[in-house]
């Protein structure tokens, strides 16, 4: 096929085998694509097959979240049908997945409807308009021999080009060697399209953003929950940390009465002995059960009783139960066992022991851990600089947190509240230089961590190459190059699946340093994981193993950019070579996440794999309980690899092979839209509630990606002798930054605040969501947050909880107490 308006300026052609060594791709090889294709497909096939023989079998796990979640009970009920469920989950409609999941579940699932559409008009042009103009300059530099051979080997739309136009590139070896004139007249469409691509994803953006908004502000506006009137007040100075004396300054501002002040105060002491009474009460209830011959069966929730805690002046043998479903001991062992004992150390350095009862000595430890804390409970602590203010409307909370209200900086700075089950009460007595010290240090860790994951993932970058191979174990280069399939299952499957595992472990840990953080409130932490993974996954699975993957070694690439910055007209040729060179690589990183990984994540193999491993390690009816909670969904995890993906599936979209690539981004945004909305809806609990903020992370990640893609076209094109095509891309890189700081100047305030016309517009479209949004709180979170005294209210639980009693099954200790009563008689 001809382009007329495309006029080439040499038609030259050069021998790719002679180029630099530096970059030549040893992942080109269609084998590699089918190879990863294929066992994908198995791997995923399998699993997705076993989740749909499984899910009407295990529904206390793959339907978990539809059985215990009130707010997921309106949802329509699955069939039990091999394939029915899907056309069922389908048509779940998108009011129902706000009504019964909130709006962080929405903005998720948004993101991949965005996707969607975004990659396929993408891959429509790829396919349409670029891939023949890649395919016609192809055969003209020369290369047609080689695209009849890998023709050949993956005929059709799975055929990658293989495109490398070393013919394109001026070949720079010490200076000496001819320069070859490049074919640049088709340069100019790459300009085109990146400003296609770049206005219609900001289209997008700006689109998906207003919808969102307007669901967001009727979603929170019809409300008026305690948490909607709630302000989080910081900086309080010393002569205000009095509940009555805050109350009057803020009322003397006139934005509204104040119904409420709580004063945070330094509960450590209290929070201390809530944490060790749970420890001393779940060893008694261990003690319990070893005295009963407990081993239950059956985990169901319904079949769990409670032992209240004896009366101190009461026998401690004779213990009243609850009363209690019949069943409670159904399968379980009434075999009489001898009292458990335990250590106790004392002397000097506590090197003597004796053994006790272990139930009486942890019924003592639990009666006098009630004393202190009914004790501690009725202190007077040391207030501390935050507070939460409750308003009488939600008009004056959002004025005051839209305003400056002390002249002071730093002092009374007013942020809206997060759900009372939702506040991390352990941080709201850290002091201010407590909490920097920490967000200080745990940056430093992440720095000193990036620096760790780089030098890691430099020799996993090296078995994409055979020459890094080669100078490590000449033998096993020998092996791979005489056997083609193992050559593509360690240079593509092997490598990508490391990856893909890391990706899945480091999330872990920065979930843990996210935690330590001293953050106030849960979504806060949920957010802080997006962005740590988020940055994770860019920097070092995408920028290093970019700058790396196509090395021979990491010392000749490092003096070829030394080299080049001594020239810039060749940073972008190295630069952009390299990322060219990956292109493989990335696509076959998407096909192992899309087709392989997807399926595993939908059968929640994690679950099932530990589930043995707990269901032995358990013993209470406590331990019981646990192991039949719903999965906890994070955000956090799943999301900034996804956000990766879709950037990758942007850089490479115009690109030789981005058809391909923009193919399999597409499959994976849809398979993933199908598997995150089942386990949002019905499997999986996602207690964090950010009210949709996760949208604002997202849309500023995509246009890093943006400005990284523009960049790497620029690279592209500049690195093949096309200059002033180069140069038409540098002003569409500051319409795009221009872009972000509009967006987030107009738009994302509104992602943040409700809008006071929000509040009294009759217009507005009132939707069906109930009186709170934080419905789809947890039980627990619930029971602490109201009851039908005070109702909702910022408290720590830690002031007003009930203490726990023992939690035991009613059954085997009545035939205990009977077959002890035979025995006296």
């Amino acid at each position: 096929m001809a382009y007329p308006f495309l006029v080439a300026s040499n038609d030259s052609s050069s021998d790719n085998s002679s180029g630099n060594p530096l970059f030549d791709n040893q992942t080109h090889d269609p084998r590699d694509l089918k190879t990863q294709a294929l066992v994908s497909i198995v791997f995923g096939l399998s699993a997705f097959l076993a989740f749909c023989t499984l899910r009407p079998r295990w529904t206390a796990l793959y339907a978990a979240r539809k059985r215990q979640k009130s707010s997921a009970t309106k949802l329509p009920d699955l069939p039990d049908s091999f394939l029915g469920w899907i056309p069922a989950l389908y048509r779940v409609s998108e009011e129902q997945v706000l009504a019964s999941a909130g709006l962080d579940a929405f903005v998720f699932l948004a993101f991949f409807r965005m996707a969607i559409r975004f990659l396929l008009v993408v891959f429509f042009f790829s396919l349409v308009v670029l891939l023949p103009i890649h395919k016609h300059f192809d055969e003209k530099q020369g290369s047609k021999g080689r695209k009849e051979k890998d023709a050949d080997a993956f005929p059709n739309l799975f055929s990658p080009s293989t495109y490398t136009s070393q013919a394109s590139f001026d070949v720079l070896e010490g200076g000496d060697s001819p320069t070859l004139q490049p074919t640049t007249g088709f340069l100019w469409v790459y300009v085109v399209f990146v400003y296609l691509f770049s206005g219609y994803l900001c289209y997008l953006i700006v689109t998906e953003t207003k919808r969102i908004i307007k669901i967001r502000q009727q979603y929170l506006g019809t409300q008026s929950s305690v948490t909607d009137r709630t302000i989080r007040l910081s900086g309080i100075p010393i002569h205000l940390r009095s509940e009555e004396t805050l109350k009057d300054t803020i009322e003397k501002l006139e934005i509204g009465k104040v119904e409420s002040v709580m004063l945070c105060r330094d509960w450590g002491e209290l929070d201390g002995l809530m944490a060790e009474r749970m420890t001393v009460l779940r060893k008694l209830e261990e003690s319990w059960t070893v005295h009963l011959g407990l081993r239950r069966k059956e985990n169901r929730l319904e079949s769990l009783s409670r032992v209240p805690q004896s009366d101190p002046s009461a026998d401690n043998e004779s213990v009243a139960l609850l009363d209690g479903n019949g069943d409670a001991g159904h399968g379980s062992s009434d075999t009489k066992q001898d009292r458990p004992t335990t250590r106790i150390w004392y002397g000097r350095f506590n090197l003597q022991y004796r053994k006790i009862d272990a139930i009486d000595y942890y019924e003592e430890q639990l009666r006098r851990l009630d004393e202190k804390i009914k004790a501690a409970r009725e202190k007077e602590y040391k207030p501390t600089p935050l507070a939460f203010v409750t308003m009488d409307s939600i008009a004056a909370c959002q004025m005051a947190v839209q305003a400056i209200i002390d002249p002071t900086p730093t002092r009374l700075v007013a942020n809206l509240a997060p759900a009372p089950a939702d506040v991390v009460w352990r941080n709201t007595y850290l002091s201010r230089p407590n909490r920097m010290a920490r967000a200080w240090t745990i940056t430093l860790i992440i720095a000193l961590l990036t620096v760790f994951w780089s030098v890691l993932l430099i020799p996993l970058a090296g078995l994409l190459n055979l020459r890094s191979i080669r100078k490590v174990s000449p033998a096993f280069a020998d092996a791979l190059e005489a056997n083609e399939i193992l050559s593509s299952l360690i240079q593509t499957s092997l490598t990508t699946l490391l990856i893909s595992l890391l990706n899945v472990a480091v999330p872990y840990l920065y979930d843990w340093l996210s935690n330590l953080q001293g953050m106030i409130s849960q979504g806060d932490i949920e957010m802080s994981i997006i962005s740590k993974n988020f940055f994770f996954t860019f920097v070092n699975l995408f920028v290093v193993f970019t700058v790396f993957g196509t090395a021979s070694n990491a010392y000749e690439l490092s003096e070829q950019i030394g080299d080049a910055l001594k020239d810039t007209s060749r940073v972008a040729n190295v630069l952009a070579r390299s990322l060219e060179g990956l292109g493989p690589f990335y696509m076959n990183l998407i096909v192992l996440q899309g087709l392989g990984l997807f399926p595993f994540r939908l059968l929640e193999f994690g679950a099932v794999s530990l589930y043995p491993i707990y269901r032995m390690g358990a013993k209470t009816p406590r331990d019981y309980a646990e192991l039949v909670q719903p999965p906890v969904f994070s955000y956090g995890f799943f999301l900034p690899q996804t956000i990766l993906i879709f950037i990758i599936c942007l850089v490479y979209s115009i690109l030789p092979d981005g058809e391909l690539v923009t193919f399999f981004g597409l499959l994976y945004f849809i398979i993933g839209s199908f598997i995150y909305k089942y386990q949002l809806l019905y499997a999986m609990d996602h207690r964090q509630h950010s009210t949709g903020r996760a949208w604002i992370i997202i849309c500023n990640r995509i246009l890093v990606g943006l400005v990284v893609f523009q960049l790497a076209m620029l690279g592209t094109i500049a690195g093949r002798s096309a200059v002033k095509s180069s140069l038409l891309i540098v002003p569409l890189l500051v319409g795009t930054v221009w872009f972000g700081y509009f967006y987030r100047r107009s738009y994302q305030p509104l992602m943040k605040y409700i809008a006071l016309r929000s509040l009294h517009d009759d217009e507005a479209e009132v939707l069906s969501l109930g009186e709170s949004r934080y419905a789809t709180d947890t039980a627990g979170g619930r029971m602490v947050d109201e009851s039908e005294e005070t109702g909702i209210r910022f408290i720590n639980p830690s002031l007003i909880i009930p203490l726990e009693d023992v939690w035991i099954a009613k059954r085997n200790m009545d035939a205990r107490e009977r077959r002890n009563g035979n025995e006296e008689a």
